[in-house]
């Protein structure tokens, strides 16, 4: 086969190569996304462990009901909390699942609390049913309940109280609520139709105070009424048996007891029910969860503290009575959930009049009708479903904000209510924006418990990446030396090879980091690293086949275009393989392996540009030179004598002498 000699137009290849380069550095200095000075342009994004920030693995769980996560499940609540972080207003974030049951959020550049973000975010409107101490207090004898029985039906426990329904403004209410009432709900429609004129300021009284709590017996009666536990939704198989197993260890007495009170103030004529009920105080966090709500509201030896602590969705269901607390040790009882976190359409961080951070709910067409209609439903107290002393200073019941399994807010009704709410209180600007970014993007479907959070500062990080330039030089160096110690001035070319390589790949990580977010990380370096040693390959593979060719008989001139004709085939092969090895390691692979697998498939791609605009080419233009037949200095000089030796008897004069 005739060489392509003369079709090989070096110039032209090189002035393609050039092209490239300048296209690629016009995007690095002056693309989207370059902005500050020439040294800010040429930084490429670098990730977690080599600039620092945080890492947080979050961990699926079981559902209620007894299902593991499935794939489509986990999937969507990786895009939520995709969407959380994303909301914080940082870049380079990176939220990815690993296996089946673990999402891994990656934070560069910023060390913060991420364990919010993996919260279920389910929120539920209940009425307040009964109010109860949830400190523990009750469950002691040494207290006696019963010294405040009249006055805490008119709320005059907490006479700071009073003044809070001619104050509208929500920090006043906080502050005469409980300890800590985090936030309140304060509904900004006026009140349409209802009973009283009263309604028309649609202000909320605070949380009952602590003093309210130990609720009197004369409003323990009604207290059962609430409870339609006839009217409940079957128990799963795996809730029963998780039950059985706490009344064995609690004991038939203690479980006996416990599901024949009727009120928590049962143990004030029953003091023989402290010592039986006992054992409920060493119930564990998720052992209170599997209990009846009746169980977990009466018994007063089962805490806040032990409530608070549940497992994420342990009272999520919707059609069931559900026992949470609020701020302060305030247990509740509360009713089923007519209005849900679906119902809602936005909620957005704003100012309100008096310059305050709350979160602005608005609902959607058919949660605005639930909304009212659970406003109507506690402003008439229908069925006097709610506890006299659950009741508002105005004698209306409260309505319960729930998130997860806290109580966020318990406001009073003073009127139905026919436009959106705002979730108000002590808020700062970043409270404000994380809770509205939490129910903007809905519940997750998964629900999750957070695992090791990892800091890393950014001195490690500095360190890392020295680490790994560090390795990646050193690589580089000995390829190098290796080449000019075994190819002579063919080893330049090999420099020269690598040198723009480098180049490229450089500029590609710095647009691509813009464009699609890419950021280097230590296994990115390690695959570049790895790419080194496919180019060296392919070197090896076109210089040995050159020495064959002149071996051959040919001249190095028609030598170089041979050689490049047989090795071509080999070298697109060998980088083929590594290329697929590469994109099959990033669709299997999570976390920084698919980085490693993205940076060797890059560099992978980018050795073949320069094989093909620059090797070659130069190599051509080299053959055509006098160093190039020179022995000593072209690195062919096994195979150039071995080629010279047949023409030395035809020499007249060796033959005379």
């Amino acid at each position: 086969m005739a060489p392509p000699q003369k079709q090989m137009r070096p110039g032209r290849q090189l002035a393609v190569l050039g092209a490239i380069f300048v296209v690629l550095y016009l995007l690095v200095f002056f693309g989207g996304g370059a902005s500050g000075s020439w040294q800010d342009r040429l930084e490429p994004k670098l990730g977690l462990d080599l600039v620092g920030g945080t890492r947080l693995t979050l961990e699926a769980t079981n559902t209620v009901d007894g299902q593991a996560p499935t794939a489509e499940n986990l999937e969507e609540a990786r895009q939520i909390i995709e969407s959380r972080v994303n909301a914080f207003g940082v870049a380079e974030a990176e939220v990815v699942t690993e296996g089946d049951r673990n999402i891994v959020i990656s934070l560069p550049g910023e060390n913060r609390d991420l364990t919010e973000v993996g919260s279920a975010a389910e929120l539920r409107f209940r009425k307040v049913l009964q109010i109860a101490d949830g400190s523990g207090a009750a469950a002691n004898p040494a207290p006696s309940p019963t010294d405040t029985p009249s006055a805490t039906p008119s709320g005059s426990a907490a006479p700071s109280d009073s003044a809070a329904p001619s104050d509208s403004a929500s920090p006043s209410a906080t502050g005469s609520a409980s300890p800590t009432p985090s936030s309140s709900v304060q509904v900004t429609a006026s009140p349409t139709g209802g009973a009283g004129g009263g309604a028309a300021a649609p202000t909320e009284t605070p949380t009952a105070s602590p003093s309210v709590t130990p609720t009197p017996s004369a409003s323990s009666s009604p207290s059962a009424t609430p409870a339609a536990s006839d009217s409940a939704p079957p128990v799963p198989a795996s809730v029963e048996e998780q039950r059985r197993a706490v009344e064995q260890k609690v004991g038939a007495a203690a479980w006996e007891a416990a599901n024949a009170l009727q009120s928590p103030n049962d143990l004030t004529t029953d003091p023989s029910l402290v010592e039986k009920l006992k054992p409920f105080a060493s119930l564990t966090d998720r052992e209170v969860a599997v209990l009846p709500a009746q169980v977990q509201f009466n018994v007063p030896q089962i805490t806040c503290a032990q409530l608070d602590a549940r497992p994420p969705a342990s009272i999520s269901a919707v059609d069931q009575q559900v026992v949470a607390c609020e701020f302060g040790g305030i247990k509740y009882l509360l009713d089923q959930a007519k209005v849900v976190g679906t119902d809602i359409n936005d909620a957005n961080a704003v100012l309100d009049q008096t310059s305050q951070w709350v979160v602005s709910l608005d609902f959607t067409n058919s949660g605005q009708e639930k909304w009212t209609a659970l406003t109507r439903e506690a402003f008439n107290n229908e069925g006097a479903a709610c506890d006299p002393s659950a009741l508002g200073d105005s004698g209306n019941c409260r309505v319960a904000v729930v998130l997860d399994n806290e109580v966020v807010s318990s406001p009073e009704i003073l009127g139905v209510l026919t436009s959106n709410s705002q979730i108000t209180g002590n808020f700062t600007q970043q409270d404000a924006s994380d809770l509205a970014s939490t129910l903007r993007y809905g519940a997750l479907p998964v629900t999750f418990e957070p695992q090791a959070q990892q800091n890393v500062t950014a001195t490690l990080g500095a360190s890392h990446l020295r680490a790994g330039l560090l390795a990646a030089g050193i690589g580089m160096l000995l390829v190098i030396i290796y080449s000019f110690f075994y190819y002579r001035l063919l080893g330049s070319v090999i420099f020269l090879s690598l040198v723009l390589s480098a180049l490229l790949v450089f500029g590609a990580l710095v647009v691509l980091g813009r464009q699609i977010g890419f950021t280097l990380t230590l296994a990115g370096i390690a695959g570049m690293i790895v790419s080194l040693g496919v180019a060296a390959d392919s070197f090896v593979i076109y210089f040995e086949r050159l020495k064959d060719e002149i071996r051959e008989g040919r001249s190095p001139r028609s030598a170089v275009s041979r050689a490049w004709v047989r090795a071509r085939r080999t070298i697109i092969s060998a980088n083929a393989i590594t290329l697929m090895s590469a994109v099959v390691l990033y669709i299997v692979s999570v976390g920084v392996v698919k980085g490693f697998a993205f940076a060797l498939g890059l560099a992978t791609i980018l050795d073949l540009v320069v094989v093909f605009l620059f090797r070659h080419p130069i190599m051509t233009m080299f053959a055509r030179t006098r160093a190039f037949l020179s022995p000593r200095v072209s690195g062919l000089g096994r195979a150039l004598p071995a080629r010279a030796k047949p023409a030395q008897p035809r020499n007249p004069r060796s033959k005379e002498a």
